[in-house]
This record gives C-alpha cells, structure tokens and sequence, in this order.
C-alpha cells in the first residue's frame, strides 16, 4: 500500500496520517470549504477539496470521494469513524472502484448496522440479548410489545447507531408521543424507519471489547468502560473496566470474540455490551470499524491499531505476540467538545488560546490548534486527552493534574464538567453506571 486517501476530518484524520507516515504511506485529506487550513489538511501530503460544508455536500458525498480517490491514484480509503465508516454502500462503492476498503467486508458492515439483524445474528450464537421484540411496523403493534416487555422500554432505530436514533419510554403515553417522532427521524438519518423494542435497562455499565481478526482467527485486546456518557454518547472512557468480578471479564471476552466470529468478521472492530447490576452482560452493538476510543487500549497494550488495521488489510496474519499481550497499567480518555458545559450546546468560533498539556504518559489526539475555527456544521469534539499510568489511582491524579493544564479560550469546552467529574466518588470508586451524568446533574 503506497497511497492512502482519509475519508474523514479533524483529529481522527490527523491521527491516520501519523501512522501513515510512520509507514512511508502517502496521504490524501479531504475537506469542505469550512475545514480550509484545518491541521489536518496540513499534515497530509495533498489536500483536496470535496465540497461545500454542509455535511451531505462534503463528508457523506461518498462518490465525489472515490473520484478523487481514483484521480489521486490512490490504493485505499481509509473511512476513521461516523461519517461514511458504517456504510455499507459506501464501501461496496470502494471496492467496486477497485480500491481497498480497510475496514470489514461490506455485507458484514451491512449485517451489523442492521440492529434487528444483528440482534437476530447474536441470538443464534448464543450471545446474551437484551429482552425485545425485533421489528414494530406501527404503534398498535409498539403498544402490545411493549406490554410484553414491561415499561420501561427502549425505542430503537434499527439503522441507528452512535447514540442517534433511540428514545426511552417510561409508559404508554411516552411511546404513543415518540414512535412518530423517532420514525421520521429515522427515516430522514439513516433512509430507514424500521423500529424497535428493548427492555430499558438503567442501572448498566456499558463496557465493550476490542476485538482484532484476520482471516483464520480473532482475539481480543481486553475491554473499555464507556459508561460517562451525555446523551447516549461518550464522554470518558477508561481500560481496564473498573468494579467488574474477573469472571465478569472473561465471560465478556468469550462472547465478544463468539459474536465477531458468527460473522466471519476481519479487521479491528469493537463489540459492545450492557452489564447490569447483577452483572449479566446484554449484547448492545457491534462497531465495524475503528472506535474514538480505540487510544486506551493503544495505551495499555502498545500496540498501534491504525497500523494493525493496514498490516490485516494487506493480507497479512496477525502477529503472533499479539496472543500473548497483557495489559499495562490504566488509562483514560476524555473528549473534549466545544460545547456549552452546562446545557451541551454546539459553541462553535476560533480558538484564540491553545495550550495543551504535556507530561508523561499524556497523548493528545487534537484536530485542532491556535487559531482554528471550530465550524458549528460537524461534530463538536475537537480533541481528546488520553492519560495511561501504572494504576488507575495515579492515572486519576494525573488527569486531573492534565485536564487542569489544559487552556482553551475563544470557545466553551466540557472541560469544567470532565473535572467535575473527576471529583464525583462513585467514579473515583469506579462503580458509576450509564446514569452518573444524570444523578450529577440531579444533585447539583
């Protein structure tokens, strides 16, 4: 592979073309006309530009990407994470081109983004699901299943994913007012309007497994905790779980590597799961692709992932130290969104002060710098602070230490809430759930 073109902006793209350049691999950034200058643009070996900023005009214009592709002479796409990484069409479109996707197989990116399907799929493994009914076509048919189930109930997308397209229902009157809502959402996201039930399960953790696969075998690198999360996104994520029985670990490990086996599945990829109080695991989703996340278990197992996805694109098998790998200290990481801390609002202007920390054991991912604008159009996140020490006390201590070095003027940043949370002691204890944010928030 001498030629790679990035399917994506801000710091995941800065972050494939590290690894790149590492390889002596060419890069090629595409970027709106709100992502001139960015860092990214910069770092790539050529930049070109894809469109206007609106989002479908530019980073979900897949065909104007695979032209520039062919017209660039590349041998592969690279997609990062959101935007087009989850689309199966897009990547048939890749391979069809005859370019190298470096992600899965398109049909399991197909099978996988499917929710009913790949609920279906799992059940047939034999790996644990959430209670539901796969598919509800109208709201009398939503109100019987949901009768079934038990309020409360979960509303699902069977297309969404990333946090979109779900809404919880306390009882009938709720389910009656959002099933309309969330079918046109979802048909207007994702082209779409397939829902689903799930028994709401509050008191969770939320920990997935990454898994890596060539085309004999799969392995797992151990598990993230995902559980901060403001509006069913992410906002601190941590490796190794912290507060689950080692039997817990295990169990998690044998099915997250028994799910990306059901489908054949090749590549690096991430299964996620729900793990309730009693500590039974729930199949949740499966992630083809990279996750934001994937930097903790860089830092806790060495290993490059971006590198490893190319080296298993290639062709290659994976590399036999990788089975016997065991994981280093603790690690960290927190998203940093410009954003409002308080209200989560997008706060979107340029960035007039820009100091990040810099010690040991910190990385910093950032798709930003001193006098970037930060665009109201795209994702807000715009950087993330990934801290790894021997322990996961020293590895707090120092994030705090990193998180309050961290100076950001001419935008809002979550940063004041990542410290605040910092503070809270059931995640210094490490037995928060899905749910900390809210009870935060609820006590203040």
């Amino acid at each position: 592979m001498q030629k790679v073109l990035i399917a994506n902006r801000g710091e995941i793209a800065v972050r494939i073309i590290r690894t790149c350049k590492e390889k002596n691999i060419k890069t090629v950034a595409v970027y709106s006309e709100a992502d001139e200058g960015m860092p990214f643009t910069q770092l790539a070996d050529e930049a070109v530009l894809l469109g206007p900023p609106p989002i479908a005009q530019s980073y979900l214009n897949g065909d104007a990407m695979i032209k520039i592709a062919l017209d660039q002479q590349v041998d592969a796409i690279h997609p990062g994470y959101g935007l087009l990484s989850e689309n199966a069409t897009f990547a048939q479109k890749v391979q069809d081109a005859g370019l190298i996707w470096i992600g899965p197989e398109p049909d399991v990116i197909q099978k996988m983004g499917d929710k009913v399907i790949a609920r279906q799929t799992m059940l047939e493994a034999g790996v644990p699901i959430v209670p539901g009914v796969n598919e509800v076509k109208d709201l009398e048919q939503a109100k019987l299943a949901a009768e079934q189930i038990g309020y409360p109930v979960m509303l699902k997308a069977s297309a969404g994913g990333g946090g979109l397209g779900m809404q919880v229902c306390q009882n009938e009157a709720e389910l009656q007012a959002s099933f309309p809502t969330l079918q046109k959402k979802a048909a207007s996201y994702f082209g779409d309007d397939c829902l689903f039930l799930e028994k709401w399960l509050s008191q969770t953790k939320h920990i997935e497994v990454q898994i890596v696969a060539d085309q004999l075998r799969v392995t797992h690198l151990f598990e993230r905790d995902c559980s901060v999360q403001r509006r069913n996104q992410k906002v601190i994520e941590e490796s190794l779980a912290p507060s689950i029985r080692p039997q817990t670990r295990e169990y998690l490990y044998e099915m997250a590597v028994r799910a990306a086996e059901a489908v054949q599945y090749t590549g690096v990829g991430t299964v996620e799961f729900l793990v309730d109080e009693q500590e039974q695991i729930y199949f949740l989703e499966m992630n083809t692709r990279l996750q934001v996340e994937h930097t903790i278990t860089e830092s806790i197992t060495g290993l490059d992932l971006v590198a490893l996805q190319i080296h298993l694109i290639e062709g290659n098998h994976l590399p036999d130290s990788i089975w016997t790998i065991r994981p280093q200290g603790h690690a960290f990481q927190f998203r940093i969104y410009a954003e409002d801390p308080e209200t989560f609002y997008p706060s979107p202007g340029t960035i007039q002060t820009y100091r990040i920390p810099q010690d040991e054991g910190i990385r910093m991912d950032s798709g930003v710098e001193l006098g970037s604008i930060v665009s109201p159009y795209y994702d807000p996140l715009i950087a993330k602070c990934i801290v790894h020490a021997d322990s996961r006390v020293l590895a707090l201590t120092k994030s705090k230490r990193a998180l309050t070095e961290f100076e950001i003027n001419g935008i809002k940043t979550n940063i004041p809430l990542l410290l605040r949370i910092l503070e809270e002691q059931t995640f210094v204890q490490g037995n928060y759930r899905t749910n900390l944010l809210e009870k935060s928030k609820t006590k203040g």
